[in-house]
């Protein structure tokens, strides 16, 4: 039986001639669930990968959530199972990139837009750098934010070249591939998506960072209060690893702890609403920005960055350019620029 719909708002697309095929590269996340609703409503094809382990597991919240999504809407509304497709792939696995990009939706072309995977990371420098465990923390991070879209991208680019179309939604190669017609926009959503609608671990807090003797709000304690008002489930110590189960529910402990934000469908959809619309409206868009920011907020906290930057700039002007060397000025002379 299908869910009845919760009121969302409707989303706008980019002007295009026919169906496109979206790769999301974090399948079983809530941004993807989402996006992904909007995108088969629509009439576009969609590839969904999720790790091996969201497959096979039934427990997690994550995986629970993916299932419910594709066994009560996908599976029973017209047109779209046959519009969809699974693929088990990780992000920091080369080698699983190319069978989900040579799989396409055997009627429409391939070479559409893609999404990353993220993955949320709690501590301060020294803390994520305490110990071998926390280090750890650190280097899958980079494994699936960054080399997972190195992965992805190398996977992506020779079907894009050869379709001389594309639009990944990541970071920044959009010169190098400019020539064949792909076109690359990051888009940077508020801070609370990338938190909220991933996992969350945490470090463990060092007493120089604890409330009683560092007074400025730090990052750990934001997140902390908002899970809490969110109701999200007692933290415990991520799957595989020694560490004990911190019975405060909070991220200040002493051991690595982690969770999964538990939100209502409501509040998860109303959270994304905006970052949702802003991918479908510039996802294959034939003059896309560069750079797109999500949200009110988003904007005017970048619009304050920038006044910073400018600012601080002209404070510093002489010495930025104290530096140059021009005809008026004097050139180096040939002697000193051997000994350059």
């Amino acid at each position: 039986m299908t869910k009845p719909a919760i009121p969302f708002p409707p989303c706008k697309f980019a002007a295009h001639s026919g169906p496109r095929v979206w790769l999301l590269t974090s399948g079983a996340s809530p941004v993807s669930i989402n996006l992904c609703r909007q995108l088969l409503a629509h009439g576009d094809s969609v590839v969904l990968c999720i790790k091996p382990s969201e497959a096979t597991d039934d427990s997690s919240a994550r995986a629970v959530d993916f299932s419910a999504f594709w066994d009560e809407e996908v599976l029973v509304r017209q047109g779209w199972r046959s519009r969809a497709r699974i693929e088990e792939m990780d992000a920091r696995c080369e080698g699983s990139f190319p069978l989900a990009i040579a799989c396409p939706i055997p009627q429409y072309s391939h070479g559409d837009p893609l999404m990353d995977a993220q993955l949320a990371i709690i501590g301060t420098v020294e803390e994520l750098g305490a110990s071998l465990r926390t280090t750890a923390l650190i280097r899958d991070q980079f494994e699936t934010n960054y080399f997972g879209h190195v992965n992805m991208i190398k996977a992506a680019l020779p079907s894009m070249r050869e379709n001389r179309s594309g639009h990944p939604d990541i970071w920044s190669l959009g010169y190098e591939v400019a020539p064949f017609n792909i076109k690359v926009t990051i888009v940077q959503p508020n801070v609370e998506i990338n938190v909220l609608t991933n996992p969350i671990t945490a470090a463990p807090q060092q007493p120089q960072y604890s409330r009683d003797k560092n007074p400025a709000p730090l990052f750990r304690e934001i997140i902390e209060g908002l899970l809490r008002r969110l109701n999200s489930p007692p933290l415990a110590a991520p799957s595989g690893s020694s560490e004990g189960h911190d019975d405060s529910g909070g991220l200040s402990s002493d051991d690595v702890v982690a969770t999964y934000p538990q939100l209502s469908e409501y509040t998860r959809r109303q959270l994304l609403a905006e970052t949702i619309n802003a991918l479908t409206a510039i996802g294959g868009h034939d003059n896309p920005p560069a750079r797109h920011i999500v949200g009110h907020e988003g904007v005017a906290s970048v619009k304050e960055k920038l006044k910073t930057v400018s600012e601080e700039l002209e404070d510093f002007v002489e010495a930025s350019c104290a530096v140059d060397i021009d005809g008026e000025s004097g050139s180096l002379q040939q002697g000193e620029a051997d000994n350059v």
